[in-house]
């Protein structure tokens, strides 16, 4: 497989190279945010609200599904009055009880580890709110137990649905009055990623296309992504896993300020150095930093004083900025971009992005 960065602007590429339409999906996450607020509603996810407060929450989901707990422990933030703790894991801590609230999100609802743990809390005696497929092994273990159930309509790859996953979690908790969120909010976020779509159209030329563009910085180099906050930390992790599943391209990420007491040290590696004499060069790092606009000041510090280390080495660096004001806004927009940037990079290379043959290879070795 080759780069090739005409391909970005060849619109009968751009359609054959994504017989998935893994483009279109990303399109749709506007209308994905407004789908997945009216079900939440229609679902009455308000009932928790009349079960009290819980002492935690744990969110358990894997792969596509388990992106939008890190995303909810993101957006209600540090201030939370109890513990929110993405899982993932057959199996629930053994501290979860009673008192606690398990939420499980499973786009195809057949997931084994995350029935796994709907069926643990149902025995735990613990509040079960689901959100996944129709008709699926989630839905009837939630329906037995009495449980609140969000039926999202979920096609193709989780990963691709990634709103229609996450807003209703977020509903859930603005109805336990862990954060603010009102029907303004789903509404502005859903614009600004009309707006990014618009921005991201296939049709839209490289040197104005941010996504293209992103893409074209990552091609041919190892990525290193890190986030200036949570919020920006699980932007940061899900690009890196979107590069592996769209793009099969590998990444690794980090969050500010611990990456400076690791990752940064490969800024001294043999990845780093940048041979422009070679015939062919090989993959070099790229510092990719996604800036949020609340950052603590002594992470602001370390953020520029990495970035000043990497130019000194030569390291080519870009850097992405939040947009909004709430942190479902910031988390979206950086969030969008990296979809996108997966996409035009995976179809830059000549890959088909929806497919991910090996983790089916590896499922199927499992159940032999």
């Amino acid at each position: 497989m080759t780069w090739e960065p005409a391909r970005l602007d060849d619109q009968r590429h751009l359609s054959e190279g994504d017989p998935g339409g893994m483009l279109l999906a990303v399109a749709a996450s506007a209308a994905h945010v407004r789908t997945g607020y009216r079900i939440a509603v229609e679902s009455h996810v308000a009932r928790l609200a009349s079960q009290g407060r819980p002492r935690a929450v744990v969110v358990a989901g894997m792969g596509g599904s388990g992106i939008p707990g890190d995303i909810l422990a993101a957006v209600v933030g540090n201030g939370a009055p109890l513990p929110i703790v993405p899982l993932r894991s057959y199996q629930l801590p053994g501290w979860v009880g009673a008192t606690d609230l398990v939420i499980v999100v499973s786009g195809s609802g057949e997931a084994e580890e995350t029935v796994s743990v709907a069926v643990q809390a149902v025995r735990r005696g613990c509040t079960l709110l689901g959100v996944g497929a129709p008709g699926s092994q989630l839905e009837a273990v939630a329906t037995q137990a009495s449980a609140v159930y969000v039926p999202v309509p979920v096609t193709g790859q989780s990963r691709a649905n990634v709103w229609l996953l996450t807003i209703p979690l977020i509903v859930a908790l603005a109805e336990l009055r862990l954060l603010p969120a009102d029907a303004d909010l789903y509404e502005r976020v859903a614009k600004s990623l009309e707006d990014m779509a618009h921005r991201c159209r296939p049709s839209s030329e490289s040197f104005i296309n941010p996504g293209k563009s992103l893409a074209m910085d990552l091609a041919e180099n190892l990525p290193m992504i890190w986030g200036s906050s949570p919020v920006a930390g699980v932007a940061a992790y899900r690009l890196a896993c979107q590069l592996n599943t769209n793009a099969k391209y590998p990444a690794m990420h980090g969050e500010l300020p611990e990456a400076c007491h690791n990752q940064v040290v490969a800024l001294d590696g043999p990845l780093a150095e940048r041979d422009i004499f070679a015939d062919a060069p090989g993959p070099a790092i790229r510092l990719v930093v996604l800036r949020d606009v609340e950052e603590h000041p002594q992470v602001t510090r370390r953020r520029e004083a990495a970035v000043r280390l990497a130019h000194e080495r030569d390291v080519a660096v870009s850097e992405l900025t939040a947009e909004g004001v709430h942190p479902l806004e910031r988390i979206a927009s950086l969030v969008a971009l990296g979809d996108y940037a997966s996409t035009y990079l995976a179809l830059g290379y000549g890959v088909d992005p929806t497919p991910v043959s090996a983790i089916a290879e590896l499922k199927a070795r499992i159940t032999q």
